[in-house]
């Protein structure tokens, strides 16, 4: 069954998954899962380590991991809720790629973050300037502790 609503996500260790596909199945959302064609090791994620490869992509704007596969078509989508762990207060670099990847033009994005803390930080911003001819809200930080009805009622805020 085809919806006018994606739930795109990029999960690292398996959190923003696990909200991702909580927050699809309550909106009956299509889910569609933004996978790296070079998997993230544990290594790679360790932000203590300037050297690890999240924290090179992070400070490198020019940064754009590829992605393995493809979305097949995005153009009936009217909403998209894109999911994703907040590094150093912002979006993955992998989101910027799938954001320049698509085409977005009229559509609605609203970004969701997991994190054991850290704000979204200006990730709307960012992403804004990646997809001028798109409206990019600005999201909110989401835990796998929220209640169904919690994510429900912010999920239905956006509608």
């Amino acid at each position: 069954m085809m919806s006018d609503i994606l739930v795109a996500y990029f999960s690292a260790t398996g959190t923003t998954a696990r909200v991702a596909e909580k927050l699809g199945a309550l909106l009956g959302a299509d889910l569609y899962r933004i996978v790296p064609e070079v998997p993230y090791t544990g290594a790679d994620l360790n932000w203590h380590d300037a050297h690890s490869r999240s924290s090179i992509e992070t400070k490198d704007p020019e940064a754009r991991p590829a992605i393995s596969g493809g979305i097949k078509d995005i153009s009936s989508y009217k909403k998209v809720f894109i999911g994703f762990p907040i590094w150093w207060y912002r979006e993955p670099k992998i989101i910027d790629t799938f954001l320049e990847s698509e085409d977005f033009h009229g559509k609605e994005i609203i970004p969701f973050a997991t994190s054991g803390a850290s704000p979204l930080g200006k990730t709307a911003q960012y992403m804004r300037e990646l997809v001028k001819d798109a409206v990019v809200k600005e999201g909110k930080r989401l835990t796998p502790r929220m209640t169904d009805a919690e994510l429900k009622d912010w999920a239905s805020s956006c509608l």
